[in-house]
């Protein structure tokens, strides 16, 4: 953890302590409190957030590595699900008066699936699955429920969680002006909007661009930066991923089965696997004379889909012998690699101060109770905190950049964007080095980037929000000097 990090959680475990005596005998205050000072101490929550049918369980799955979402219930209504790291699995309902039980579960094909006979007419709201995995470790996923993002009843179900998440993954087919419009709306209050962004938009379904192509997931790419460069996007999230959560899942559950039959479609001629692979249906179909059985070729189109099967058939054609070279090759082209890095980058690294933002923003909600002055101290204070921490001031500049508020050439852009952590908070990677050089050749690079900024925050020809952002970049780099001097 960074000095600044450090200082910004130390100054809101105060201000939570000051909101504490102002609160007094208040119970409801003191829970939420309680609340807040749990959620400063536990893992990244992330919400994944989006339309009905949008491909948020691919994003689920594909994080954790394994088929466990959706979980639906045996009534039919959706809930808030919360995949957290343990050492078995097991799920726990939770109702809306605050009892717990525990699941039957059993794991099928699809994925988990709870015994209907013990959630109907249960009131359940939650639901919260341990699974042991690595990438659960540092952080908590939260699926919610998908419906139109135009729907009040999507809002409804969705507010709650993105209103209390650390961060959030919009997963959307498309980027659409009712996605845009959501976002936007997520962003209200002053702690909200004196941090943003902490979003990323992840495309989904990017295998099924162009009909499924075997460059599908490429044009998705191009697509997704594209989208990135858009002053309305960047406005509302940090950054743009394309994704092919089919893809992604398949190659990190391929077994041994998956590959022989992939493999034998793959030595069959061209002319015949291309008529086979023309569509789903055609190679699902009893009649294709394609020599694996056609059981198999549903279980493959299912679990991969039709592009997935292409690109797998050709990549085992071209030079993937064998099937941990098949599976890391499908992982490596579904994008999934790129949003782990994304994540751990936007979010994982800056976790102390993205929980520190969720921190402010419910001690906001407990100002509005307060009475009296007690309420406006209490903001006042926050305001406070929020125009001096360092570390919102480089979110903020991080999203006038990329919205287009502030601009620099695109060099220089490019290397304030890095300094400030849009890119990671590491060392290295914020000074766009090597992480095999020392301490001594860090310090020396921090130091000419530093005299760079400070002689841009002092030029006559660049205007006043230009002067001050070089200003908080000249800041970001003293505070590597002090972290790599330690």
């Amino acid at each position: 953890m960074s000095r600044d990090a450090r200082s910004l959680d130390d100054a809101v475990r105060r201000l939570m302590q000051e909101a504490w005596n102002l609160s007094g005998e208040d119970g409801r205050a003191a829970a939420q409190l309680d609340r807040l000072y749990g959620r400063l101490q536990g893992p990244l929550h992330i919400a994944v957030v989006g339309p009905g049918r949008s491909g948020k369980s691919t994003v689920v799955n594909g994080l954790i590595g394994d088929q466990v979402a959706p979980l639906p219930l045996g009534d039919g209504h959706d809930v808030v699900t919360w995949y957290a790291d343990g050492p078995q699995p097991h799920v726990t309902a939770w109702t809306a008066d605050g009892a717990a039980r525990e699941l039957a579960t059993t794991r099928t094909a699809h994925g988990l699936r709870v015994d209907p006979r013990t959630t109907r007419r249960s009131g359940i709201t939650d639901l919260k699955v341990a699974w042991p995995a690595r990438s659960l470790r540092h952080l908590t996923l939260v699926d919610t429920p998908g419906a139109d993002p135009a729907d009040d009843g999507h809002r409804a179900a969705a507010e709650p969680a993105v209103g209390e998440a650390d961060a959030i993954l919009y997963a959307s087919p498309e980027i659409r002006g009712t996605d845009l419009q959501l976002l936007q709306n997520a962003q209200h209050g002053a702690v909200a909007t004196a941090t943003p962004v902490n979003t990323v938009i992840v495309l989904t379904h990017a295998d099924q661009v162009g009909g499924g192509r075997i460059d599908a997931l490429l044009t998705a790419r191009q697509l997704a930066r594209r989208h990135q460069r858009d002053p309305a996007v960047a406005a509302t999230c940090a950054g743009v991923v394309a994704y092919g959560g089919l893809v992604a899942l398949a190659g990190r559950t391929l077994s041994d089965a998956d590959f022989t039959a992939v493999a034998a479609i793959a030595a069959t001629p061209r002319d015949t696997q291309d008529a086979c692979l023309m569509s789903a249906d055609r190679f699902a179909g009893d009649d294709c004379p394609l020599p694996v059985d056609p059981d198999v070729r549903r279980g493959l189109l299912h679990r991969l889909g039709i592009h997935g099967v292409r690109l797998a058939a050709t990549l085992a054609r071209t030079g993937c012998a064998s099937r941990a070279e098949l599976a890391a090759e499908l992982v490596r082209r579904s994008g999934l690699a790129e949003l782990r890095e994304v994540i751990m980058g936007c979010f994982v690294e800056r976790r102390t101060v993205l929980k520190a933002r969720t921190a402010l923003a419910g001690l906001e909600r407990l100002a509005d109770r307060l009475p009296g002055q007690d309420g406006v101290h209490l903001r006042a204070r926050i305001e406070q905190l929020l125009a001096t921490a360092h570390d919102f001031r480089e979110l903020r500049l991080l999203a006038a950049m990329r919205s287009g508020q502030v601009a620099f050439t695109a060099e220089a852009g490019a290397e304030a964007q890095r300094l400030l952590g849009g890119n990671g908070t590491d060392a290295a990677v914020r000074l766009g080095a090597d992480h095999e050089l020392s301490g001594g050749e860090l310090r020396d690079l921090t130091a000419d980037a530093m005299h760079r900024w400070q002689q841009h925050a002092e030029d006559p020809r660049l205007d006043l929000h230009q002067r001050r952002a070089a200003a908080a970049v000249v800041r970001s780099c003293e505070g590597l000097l002090v972290g790599l001097g330690r």
